[in-house]
């Protein structure tokens, strides 16, 4: 009889601490969960206070955790996972959606999903400057974010063949020339070529036919007429003045005189991996050479081809922009001259070397 009251009284204190552990086990899983939802609805907030916006690319076919692990790298979220985890215990991991946002590590969690669910892109602009190289435009389209490779692809002339812009030009040479100096607007998964693409469409639709038709009664072709305006875009930036510039080239055109633009010369040696060099011989060397250029040097605007295929009425065969930036004209070389000894000191001097 005492062994059995022993045995109750054992069953009893294990009874006991178990009930204690699992008491102890609850309380440890309440406070631990207690703790992790305080950690986690933390990690909701907001990263920090600042408003200042940023773009972030949300390229398609992000995972879940991908995005969040993007959003933190960038300092728009404090911690990924409580993102993942609002994510999909809200059930929108399949409404996320690719685009470019403008984002801030002032906005909560559900805040920035809002954005990401709604669609709410922006875009951002990758601007063709004018006056620009082909190659400065590559460089351009690389510090844009473009990799070297998709940029190289979309610079291929032969991308856009369909186009009618491709036609005036000749065959096997580059865009130089053809893109046409503009912002264009841009999402995470745009293709530089359409970029291009939509620069060669904007430079046809100033290269009208009335256009064409004026290019004509100056003798030249369409491309013959880029070629001008990019000399013309180079050397002068006031409308009136690349009007008279473009009078004096085409009269020395129909003399048979060298054009004597220093810019071309200089383009020949660039493109050759030379200095810039006025004693660089090759086609583009408009002092030894007469004629235009093989090739367009810069990329050009609507006044620059408007300069050429409307010249002044004037009569002058030489100009020089002196060391103030005015550009002046002289009939005579005795004229031209007079002009660079009085007005262009230091640059002349610089352009000498």
């Amino acid at each position: 009889m005492g062994k059995y009251k022993i045995n109750r009284k054992t069953r009893r204190y294990r009874f006991v601490r178990f009930l204690a552990a699992i008491a102890l086990l609850l309380v440890v899983l309440v406070a631990v969960t207690i703790f992790i939802r305080h950690i986690y609805f933390k990690n909701l907030q907001p990263e920090n206070n600042s408003p200042k916006s940023q773009i972030v690319d949300i390229a398609s076919g992000l995972s879940v955790k991908q995005i969040a692990d993007l959003l933190h790298n960038d300092h728009v979220i404090r911690n990924a996972w409580a993102f993942e985890w609002y994510v999909r215990s809200s059930s929108l991991h399949s409404n996320l959606q690719a685009g470019t946002y403008a984002l801030s590590p002032d906005q909560t969690v559900q805040q920035v999903v809002n954005t990401l669910t709604q669609g709410k892109i922006t875009t951002k602009l990758v601007t063709i400057l004018p006056d620009q190289r082909i190659d400065q435009i590559r460089s351009q389209l690389i510090n844009d974010g473009f990799s070297p490779a998709a940029v190289d692809n979309a610079l291929n002339p032969q991308t856009y063949s369909d186009l009618q812009i491709l036609a005036v030009k000749p065959a096997n040479v580059s865009l130089e020339g053809l893109l046409y100096p503009d912002s264009f607007q841009r999402v995470a998964d745009t293709d530089p070529s359409v970029i291009v693409r939509e620069s060669l469409v904007e430079m046809g639709q100033h290269l009208t036919p009335e256009l064409q038709a004026a290019f004509a009664r100056q003798s030249l072709s369409p491309y013959q007429g880029i070629i001008l305006a990019s000399i013309v875009e180079k050397e002068v930036s006031d409308p009136t003045d690349q009007a008279q510039v473009a009078q004096v080239f085409l009269k020395r055109l129909s003399l048979g005189m060298p054009l004597g633009s220093d810019v071309t010369v200089y383009y020949g040696a660039i493109v050759a991996g030379q200095p810039p060099s006025l004693s660089y011989d090759s086609p583009y060397n408009t002092h030894l050479h007469t004629g235009l250029p093989p090739t367009p040097i810069s990329n050009v605007t609507d006044q620059a081809l408007n300069a050429v295929a409307n010249p002044a009425s004037t009569s002058w065969l030489y100009f020089v922009t002196g060391d103030d930036g005015t550009t002046r004209f002289a009939d005579t070389l005795q004229q031209h001259q007079a002009n660079v000894a009085q007005f262009c000191h230091q640059k002349c001097a610089q352009t000498a070397q």
